[in-house]
């Protein structure tokens, strides 16, 4: 197995104390402390926080002058045109302001742009056309706040643009300052403007777009309540783009899961059929690894208006075909996916650079950065997947904490026609001849120290195999949802005893443990997905013959240190307490 840092938060609180007051465990205010909560105000608002608490929309930048301006366009039947991206973060933006605007009895469509015939964002080809069909106005979402040129193009045609956006600004660097680059469009709503007050910096597209809409209805008299129909869509979306599910983001999830679970979308609820989901049951990890994976097909592989029309489907039977082609779709989208991550995983074992350039020249453009995500995940470096397209080569990145990736694209943007994104992921265009010298660059201006390429798997704090129990297990469902920026705590106990080893699942690919701690308690233990790494790890460290010994449930000296989460086992009306463990030492 890859080299790991275990460490152990050390943040200190009174977690007695906070435990009392929130009437919680002390190991619950651990991890709260863990996630930097702190403050009554900010543990309140963590532990209690609803939808009335969260912030005004009224605080962003720009957000009256966009109002003003739609709705003068709406009641002057104006043509508005949303343009969207074509990831699930775009593709829910999108269908927000579409339903939103056509209930205010605008006169508005959406055209979400093709992966590889337009690329991201708002460009002049769009734009030309969106003028030639008589458009008078564009709304962006989840794009634009790079688009200047283009946005420039469609003012120099009279046409009137709001862009909101959730993505980085565009920079550059005056010495040692930065300044920053605003688009001339109307309006620019986007909070991570340094001169915009809204608090919450980590909003995703999709929940930006339905802040517009609640400042839309409040100035004109319509309850906000109606807004709440669209929680669940910021729910996917905020799930969908990895966004850290920290201050009002965990909220959103969080009463956009309970919307979810009784929605009355045709389209939504076609696919939670499709995908065998149970509709009660719908959590974080149903929309990371299902729903969303499937609409984020429709812009993979086909198109994104795909995924919008299931969204906004009428009817039952259209749905579910809709449904079908898009759980097609990703099934397909695996199976490249596969192949792409062997041919990349060929390439990089081989190097040595820091930040890995891999060059695929018939990887599809559209699973660049989910290939880019799983060479990441093997090596832990920084990692850049490109392939060759029609118009040179195009790729996506994905980082790690150590390495701010936009950043370190803006310093070599004289080779990048097009590029954009945040600290932990891009979207890059270059020329083919520049593939190697973009490799080098980044390379020769990498700082990244040996240290900072071993992953570090980080506990919040040691839980031995007697503390757990079926009281603290649902303790930690305060705490949920989890995500990035919340995660799942994880804990660690030592010196556990291997009494016996099997291999379950048509795969084998899940490995299952009994387990007695040093004080005698026994527990089972198991591992998804990791089987063979941790069968490897265990023949390596302690022989072939140990190995096989507790895989016959025979006594051995097989003796762990595990990271783990306590979950229950239900199995035939039956429960019982396990460790799902994520990694051994």
């Amino acid at each position: 197995m890859q080299k790991e840092n275990w460490r152990i938060r050390a943040k200190k609180a009174d977690f007695y104390e906070i435990g009392r007051k929130y009437n919680i465990s002390p190991i619950i205010a651990r991890i709260i402390r863990n996630r930097d909560i702190v403050g009554d105000d900010n543990i309140d608002f963590y532990l209690n926080g609803t939808l009335e608490k969260m912030y005004s929309p009224w605080l962003f930048k720009d957000m009256d002058k966009a109002v003003d301006i739609l709705s003068i366009k709406i009641k002057q039947n104006n043509k508005i045109r949303i343009i969207c991206d074509y990831d699930i973060d775009g593709i829910c933006s999108g269908y927000i302001l579409l339903d939103a605007f056509r209930f205010l009895g605008a006169d508005a469509d959406v055209v979400v742009p093709h992966r590889i015939e337009d690329g991201y964002g708002i460009n002049e080809n769009l734009i030309e056309r969106a003028f030639e069909e008589g458009v008078d106005t564009i709304v962006t979402c989840d794009n634009g706040i790079a688009a200047c040129k283009a946005i420039d193009f469609a003012k120099s045609k009279g046409m009137t643009i709001i862009v909101t956006d959730h993505h980085e600004v565009p920079f550059e660097m005056a010495g040692n300052e930065k300044k920053y680059i605003i688009p001339n469009a109307d309006a620019v709503i986007d909070h991570k403007q340094s001169d915009c007050d809204y608090p919450c910096k980590e909003l995703c597209g999709a929940m930006v777009a339905l802040k517009f809409i609640e400042a839309l209805y409040d100035s004109m008299g319509i309850s906000t309540n109606v807004v709440k129909k669209y929680l669940q869509f910021g729910a996917i979306a905020t799930i969908g783009d990895v966004v850290p599910l920290v201050d009002e983001n965990r909220v959103i999830v969080k009463y956009g899961l309970q919307e979810l679970r009784h929605t009355e979308n045709i389209g939504i609820n076609a696919l939670i059929k499709e995908c065998n989901i149970k509709k009660d049951i719908i959590s974080s990890h149903h929309i990371g690894f299902i729903i969303g994976p499937c609409l984020n097909a429709s812009g993979r592989l086909d198109t994104a208006k795909k995924a919008i029309n299931l969204l906004m489907s009428t009817d039952n039977n259209k749905a579910e075909i809709i449904a079908k082609e898009l759980k097609k779709l990703n099934d397909e989208r695996k199976n490249l996916t596969d192949l792409a991550v062997d041919k990349a995983n060929i390439i990089a074992k081989n190097m040595e650079d820091k930040v890995l350039v891999v060059y695929l020249e018939d990887c599809h453009e559209s699973i660049a950065g989910i290939v880019a995500g799983r060479i990441r995940e093997l090596y832990n470096k920084p990692t850049i997947v490109l392939t060759k397209t029609e118009n040179g080569v195009k790729g996506s990145g994905r980082s790690i904490e150590a390495y701010n990736m936009f950043e370190e694209l803006t310093k070599v943007k004289d080779i990048l026609p097009k590029f954009g994104g945040h600290k932990m992921a891009a979207g890059v265009s270059l020329t083919e001849e520049n593939v190697d010298v973009l490799r080098k660059r980044l390379n020769e201006q990498c700082t990244l120290t040996d240290e900072d390429l071993i992953p570090v798997v980080w506990i919040d704090t040691e839980l031995p195999v007697e503390y757990i129990s079926f009281d603290l297990i649902e303790q930690l469902s305060v705490i949920e949802p989890f995500g990035m920026g919340n995660e799942k705590p994880v804990f660690a106990a030592r010196n556990l005893k291997v009494l016996s080893m099997n291999l379950l699942g048509k795969e084998g690919n899940v490995l299952k443990f009994n387990i007695e701690s040093e004080s005698g308690n026994r527990i089972e233990g198991i591992s998804f997905n990791k089987a063979q790494n941790f069968i490897n790890f265990i023949n390596e460290k302690f022989g072939n013959e140990e190995l096989k010994k507790a895989m016959r449930g025979m006594t051995n000296n097989i003796v762990l240190n595990a990271v783990y989460y306590p979950s229950i086992n239900e199995y035939n009306g039956s429960k019982k307490l396990q460790m799902v463990i994520s990694n051994l030492g």
